[in-house]
């Protein structure tokens, strides 16, 4: 939920996340499909909440999570609901950009939403005070990282190695994205794509979806444990 990136290359979207977290979080369930709403809901599932930072729905939409928006805020003893849950309001809605338009954020923690929709890409973001949504262009590629772990300077740092990789990559695909997440400075702890800071906050789990000739793949990595939930497909 802390590094996303999209892809656009040879007729075919990535949609990569590592999610960075406290070692002494509960650890996560491997991605299931859920009944929501109606809906097929595939997502890894964080029990402490319930909630999520990655899910794919059933017609090819994508919902992912990061802390924060555009810069660090302070924290409050207690907020309302999980963001995680956000994830899963959004994405289990008839339309999930009306769902944003209409939904309630007040008491909610800030945060970045990556959607990916009827072959669109959005980013919605929410800073305690106002809720944006941009459509970005589906055809370039991007980078986020949350402003929560990562300041400015590191997150422009971050950018420029993403584009340094695109252009020495002339052949992108779903193997190389994912080795970019989980190399990448990897001597870099701190800041790093694949991060250990004193034991207590690690990058905990990569994961990936690709969409490809009417295909959608899921692919999920556990770091900590090295278990994986590959390949799962399904045609949109």
């Amino acid at each position: 939920m802390c590094t996303v990136t999209y892809v656009s290359t040879n007729s075919k979207v990535i949609i990569t996340s590592n999610r960075d977290e406290k070692v002494l979080r509960q650890k996560a369930i491997l991605p299931k499909d859920y009944l929501i709403n109606g809906k097929k809901i595939t997502f890894p599932k964080d029990p402490k909440a319930g909630g999520t930072w990655f899910a794919v729905a059933e017609e090819g939409t994508i919902s992912v999570l990061l802390n924060g928006a555009n810069e660090k805020h302070e924290l409050r003893e207690k907020y309302r609901k999980s963001r995680g849950l956000i994830v899963l309001d959004i994405i289990s809605a008839e339309n999930p950009l009306l769902e944003w338009e209409m939904i309630d954020l007040e008491g909610i923690e800030p945060f970045t939403i990556v959607l990916f929709h009827q072959n669109n890409l959005y980013q919605a973001q929410w800073n305690e005070i106002n809720k944006t949504l941009v459509q970005l262009n589906v055809n370039e590629n991007y980078i986020w990282s949350s402003s929560t772990l990562y300041s400015q300077v590191v997150r422009s740092q971050r950018a420029k190695w993403f584009t340094e990789f695109i252009e020495n990559n002339s052949s992108l695909n779903e193997e190389s994205m994912m080795h970019f997440h989980r190399y990448t400075m990897e001597d870099n702890a701190e800041f790093g794509l694949v991060i250990n800071r004193n034991d207590l906050l690690k990058t905990l789990s990569i994961t990936q979806t690709v969409i490809e000739n009417n295909r959608l793949t899921l692919t999920h990595v556990d770091l900590q444990n090295e278990e994986f939930f590959p390949n799962n497909q399904t045609s949109l």
